[in-house]
């Protein structure tokens, strides 16, 4: 038997279009990035919805047979096919099986299949005992019209909307990360209600007309400490009404604990939810920029004033600066840039993305650079060095570009001494100040410099000035004129941004990146 079940899970484990399939229905079902996950949500929303405007409609008019039809089989049978499907993809069978079988060989043993058979099925058992599972499960009885008791399916019908609706989701999950605080009310809550449920039932049962079973007792117990007070039943005895007055606050005061937690525990998670929100938006872009550290460079590079042109997201671990940070009016969230996990959550496999390390410590740059290189070689990461020593480290890291502000400061500070009227020209260009930009012209995004020499592109009709190419991972400064651009070229130009748009229309709509 061993072996027959071994024979048909390496069947099944080789098979590339099984996996394929699978991992499909997988991602469809459970992967919110997915694309298509939203028109599956979508069509079951709309079965659940549909499922039970029929049954309050049916209320006061009839409805034609092809509605029984549609809610009995159609509904039930999507319903109990996504189901199972669902189960389906929870665990595999035949991966463990399978991964048994290599251990069993491993440690030269014998293979017995029951153990990982157990281990498959109880993976499922716990997701069909699942509280989402169960209301997915009792979804699928259909709601057969004629037996009325059966109409009640249609509610768990419409309980299946918690899956699809995030933030009843983040609510549970709110509620869930205090269920240490909730059990502990809950449980004080009962003893309260039934001690004083058999306190007046004891002392009024023979006495109050309206008490007749410990059921009453406990019923006038719990809606007198939830502060409801029906008045269909009250106390008539001295001792009765003091429970009364006893409970009463001892509801308010559970009240007012329960709102407390609840209160807190939706602070604690606001921000987590924003995050999340920011994330969420950022990843639907096809390019943005990673920023992490919101120091004085960050600040200054915010200040250059193209930051709007395209999306960002500031980490920053700090609560004071992200609070700043806040306060500044840009888009932050409190993670440490540092732990993979964060960048883990971000789009890097379809997204062009560029991480600036511009954190005080270069251990934590370098950090943030294995970790953004360790996802994808083509993150483009610019780094911020404290020292000319620790460069080495900074390109052993794989950092695409790095910065020395203090000798850039150093620099300038020379220049300004020794030629005053250079360093004016250079902070005019730098700062972006209307006199001139400096400007990167891919010509991958304008396809129709590709092929020409630099003499046919009349830069002076756009008064741009013509630095020179970067090509190869080398800058040509000023080169010869009948150099023909290639594709993957960036010119390099200075002008006045009324001079780049005028070229932006002529050459291409896309295109160059501020400076």
């Amino acid at each position: 038997m061993n072996e027959l079940i071994l024979r048909i899970a390496l069947r099944i484990y080789r098979s590339k279009r099984y996996h394929r399939i699978k991992h499909t229905l997988r991602e469809v079902l459970t992967n919110e990035k997915n694309p298509y996950k939203k028109f599956v949500d979508i069509g079951i929303v709309f079965l659940i919805l549909s499922s039970v405007f029929l049954l309050v409609f049916e209320v006061q008019h009839t409805l034609p047979h092809w509605v029984d039809v549609y809610d009995v089989y159609v509904v039930s049978i999507l319903f109990g096919i996504e189901y199972v499907l669902r189960l389906w993809v929870q665990d595999s069978v035949t991966e463990r099986i399978v991964r048994a079988y290599r251990d069993a060989q491993y440690l030269n043993r014998p293979f017995d299949a029951r153990k990982p058979i157990k281990e498959a099925l109880k993976a499922k058992w716990d997701y069909i005992k699942k509280p989402s599972s169960l209301i997915d499960l009792l979804a699928i009885i259909p709601a057969y019209r004629p037996i009325r008791i059966l109409r009640i399916f249609v509610l768990f019908r419409f309980l299946k909307l918690l899956r699809y609706a995030k933030s009843i989701n983040q609510f549970t999950e709110v509620l869930k990360n205090k269920r240490f605080e909730l059990y502990t009310l809950l449980l004080l809550l009962l003893f309260v209600v039934f001690t004083a449920g058999i306190a007046i039932y004891v002392l009024e049962e023979n006495i109050n007309p309206n008490v007749h079973t410990l059921f009453d007792g406990l019923y006038w117990a719990l809606v007198t400490i939830s502060t409801v007070g029906f008045g269909d039943i009250s106390p008539v005895t001295t001792e009765g009404r003091v429970i009364s007055m006893l409970i009463i606050i001892s509801g308010i005061a559970m009240i007012s604990f329960a709102t407390s937690v609840i209160v807190s525990a939706f602070s604690e998670k606001l921000d987590e939810v924003k995050a999340m929100r920011i994330v969420e938006r950022i990843n639907k872009s096809e390019s943005f920029l990673i920023i992490c550290g919101y120091g004085q460079m960050a600040k200054m590079f915010f200040r250059q004033g193209h930051i709007d042109e395209r999306d960002y997201i500031i980490l920053e671990k700090d609560p004071v600066r992200v609070k700043e940070a806040q306060k500044d009016g840009y888009h932050v969230i409190q993670e440490d840039a540092s732990r993979s996990e964060v960048l883990k959550r971000f789009n890097v496999k379809h997204a062009n993305i560029t991480v600036l390390c511009l954190t005080s410590s270069d251990v934590e740059n370098i950090y943030i650079t294995l970790s953004a290189k360790s996802l994808s070689r083509d993150i483009k990461v610019i780094a911020r060095a404290s020292s000319r020593s620790m460069v080495k480290k900074y390109e052993h890291a794989g950092a695409d570009h790095i910065l020395l502000p203090h000798e850039v400061v150093n620099n300038m500070l020379h220049i300004a001494i020794t030629q005053p009227t250079m360093y004016k020209a250079l902070h005019a260009v730098l700062t972006g100040e209307d006199i001139a930009q400096i400007y990167e012209i891919h010509l991958a995004e304008f396809p129709a410099l590709s092929g020409k020499r630099a003499d046919e592109v009349d830069f002076d009709r756009f008064r741009l000035l013509y630095m020179g190419v970067h090509r190869q991972g080398k800058f040509v400064f000023n080169p010869k004129r009948d150099m023909l651009f290639e594709k993957g070229d960036v010119v390099l130009v200075i002008g006045r941004r009324v001079g780049i748009e005028y070229f932006k229309e002529r050459y291409g709509k896309e295109g160059g990146v501020w400076l």
